[in-house]
């Protein structure tokens, strides 16, 4: 499956955002979905992932209750919206597919996106 992240940009802290992750090539239905970020200089954090059928979210602790991860399985679409956007947010945020389950760990994923740019300003 190819995964195409979109929606950053540049915001104020305390803003919003809506990133997509649109998939084509295999049944997107299929697959748990996640979203990850990397800032300059640190690991790729897990911010939250979401069963096949959207049944089931789990978030990170830093991004929970601000953060919403949901899915739209007939637009082959993930979404993951973003609140309360504070300076340390910024970051490249990756979406990732997940052939057998979902997770935090990046190692679980079977396709990734190529990341879009978060940038809060305070």
């Amino acid at each position: 499956v190819q995964l195409q992240a979109s929606g950053g940009g540049l915001v104020q802290a305390g803003g919003s955002l809506r990133l997509s992750c649109a998939a084509s090539g295999r049944t997107f239905s299929r697959y748990g979905m996640g979203w990850f970020r990397q800032g300059p200089g640190k690991e790729r954090e897990f911010l939250a992932t979401i069963t096949s059928d959207g049944g089931g979210t789990h978030y990170a602790d830093s991004v929970k209750g601000r953060f919403t991860i949901s899915r739209d399985n007939a637009k082959n679409t993930a979404y993951l919206q973003m609140n309360s956007l504070k300076p340390e947010d910024t970051a490249v945020y990756y979406c990732a597919a997940d052939e057998s389950g979902w997770g935090e760990v990046p190692t679980e994923y079977d396709y990734w996106g190529q990341g879009t740019q978060v940038t809060v300003s305070s």
